[in-house]
């Protein structure tokens, strides 16, 4: 096998918005996103009528959480089940059924992505069965979207009919579960070891000091870029170690003047650079506790100061959607890519480009004390749901592959191109190995040590409602309008968004 990091579909996206991580690109939180639409439009107004000298916070955070209310409520009563007794029973029915079909030695696994995530259960499900022949496991293929929908449907309502007994959740929607859900999910603490991953992968799948799942693939950030036109630009490899986001564009610009290339795209639609900046920093768009920090995040306001750099320095590409954002560093139009680890197999679609191109650091902020070169976009956990009925049997499948074993860290490393989270992944075989495509770089390794460096943050219960706030927010603020005040009228509308 080639050692490159092997060519396979990131995901498909048909969505305007684009998340680029290996997760479903809707934005699904716990609010159903027509509703969010409405409460923002309806917010939007109020705030107008404050300027004006009427309008009251506390009202909307009134009005907010009782449309809330009658939503869910709708929610719940459309998808059946209309009284405590009739739950009760299909849960009762659930576990019959479940000891007709094989009682504890038959796992049911939920996942999302047939060419990463699927395929990587199904690695684990080999592995396992060498030493549990007996073992029956489903691995069921559904879009993040339904599983959201089914989670909370079905969780909200204490019943487990048709659940699975592991489910991979995204790391940006983990704390949202484990706030509303808790008691629903199993406590892994004694099969993921204290520093056996990653420090901010474990801060994501944890609650009250204890672990609910067993974290996965890394989204460390890395800059890609091409080596030649950064050589004819007149720079070195040496100049793109400890990238300081100033530096990166000083490098675009002379690479823009002298090769006619810009140096990285932009997508408005699209702020992921916001996230990864704050991450290198150590900030969220929440605090520790998790309140909303849109007016005194210093972080976020150093973010917004370098991606109005970037918007202003003449060497970006504006793109709409993932794939205008592939074609142009396929099709040579961008020096560089700034994003997660997850994007090499992209960039290796162009195969003319092989040899041309290296992996540095994510750039850290110069104005930021506290920004250090190592951040991260996406990835996910896997989780137990401890009521379904196979609570023991799901947490020795999880804990004898993916909460410890090195092998399968290794063997996924080669057929999904994982980076994992786990520590000793990093003394594995194949991530010592080089890449020809990028240059004999051993890539794998890069990416490990970037992993153990990711600060830890509190992404709270609502990362992407309040990123579409700060999507407006940003674009008001490029359009001219004042940082500050711009980030204290959306803290006060995120404030009445996510308002519990």
């Amino acid at each position: 096998m080639s050692n490159d990091l092997k060519k396979v579909p990131i995901y498909k996206n048909n969505t305007k918005k684009i998340e680029r991580t290996r997760n479903s690109k809707k934005r699904n939180e716990f609010i159903p996103k027509e509703f969010l639409g409405g409460m923002l439009k309806y917010i939007h107004k109020q705030q107008e009528q404050k300027r004006n000298g009427g309008g009251d916070n506390m009202k909307l955070k009134k009005v907010f959480a009782m449309m809330l209310v009658a939503t869910m409520t709708m929610g719940l009563a459309a998808c059946g089940g209309d009284s405590k007794d009739e739950k009760k029973g299909d849960t009762a029915k659930t576990e019959e059924s479940k000891t007709e079909e094989g009682g504890d030695d038959k796992l049911t696994i939920w996942a999302w992505d047939e060419a990463f995530n699927i395929k990587a259960a199904e690695v684990a499900k080999e592995m396992y069965a060498e030493k549990n022949p007996d073992v029956e496991i489903d691995i069921v293929t559904m879009a993040q979207d339904d599983i959201v929908t089914k989670l909370n449907t079905s969780l909200s309502s204490a019943s487990y009919d048709g659940l699975p007994d592991i489910v991979l959740i995204e790391d940006y929607k983990a704390q949202g579960y484990l706030t509303s859900y808790q008691d629903e999910f199993a406590d892994l603490s004694d099969i993921v070891k204290d520093g056996a991953f990653a420090e901010y992968k474990m801060a994501a799948n944890q609650v009250d000091g204890k672990t609910y799942g067993v974290p996965f693939d890394s989204g460390v950030a890395a800059t890609f870029y091409r080596k030649d036109l950064v050589e004819q630009a007149g720079y070195t490899e040496a100049d793109m170690a400890n990238l300081t986001w100033d530096k990166y564009i000083e490098i675009g610009q002379a690479v823009k003047e002298k090769c006619g290339v810009d140096m990285c795209t932009l997508d408005p639609s699209d702020i992921g650079q916001i996230r990864m900046m704050m991450q290198s920093a150590g900030a969220w768009y929440t605090g520790e506790d998790g309140e909303v920090t849109f007016a005194d995040n210093q972080a976020l306001k150093d973010a917004i100061d370098v991606y109005q750099k970037l918007v202003e320095s003449g060497c970006t590409k504006q793109v709409s959607g993932w794939d205008s954002f592939v074609g142009a560093f396929n099709n040579g139009e961008v020096a560089s890519v700034v994003t997660g680890c997850w994007i090499a197999p992209s960039i290796q679609k162009a195969e003319d480009q092989s040899g041309k191109w290296a992996v540095a650091p994510f750039p850290k902020m110069d104005a930021n004390a506290d920004s250090v070169n190592a951040s991260s976009i996406g990835g996910g956990g896997w989780y137990v749901l401890k009521n379904v009925g196979h609570e023991e049997l799901a947490k020795d499948f999880l804990g004898n592959t993916f909460a410890s074993s090195v092998d399968l860290m290794n063997q996924l490393a080669t057929d999904i191109t994982l980076v994992s989270t786990m520590n000793a992944a990093a003394e594995a075989e194949n991530y010592k190995k080089g890449s020809e495509y990028f240059g004999g770089q051993e890539v794998f390794a890069d990416f490990a040590k970037w992993t153990s460096e990711v600060p830890s943050v509190n992404y709270g219960m609502n990362t992407y409602v309040l990123e579409d706030l700060m999507t407006e927010a940003l674009q008001a603020i490029l359009n001219g309008a004042d940082k500050d005040t711009t980030l204290e009228d959306y803290q006060a509308q995120a404030e009445a968004a996510t308002a519990q």
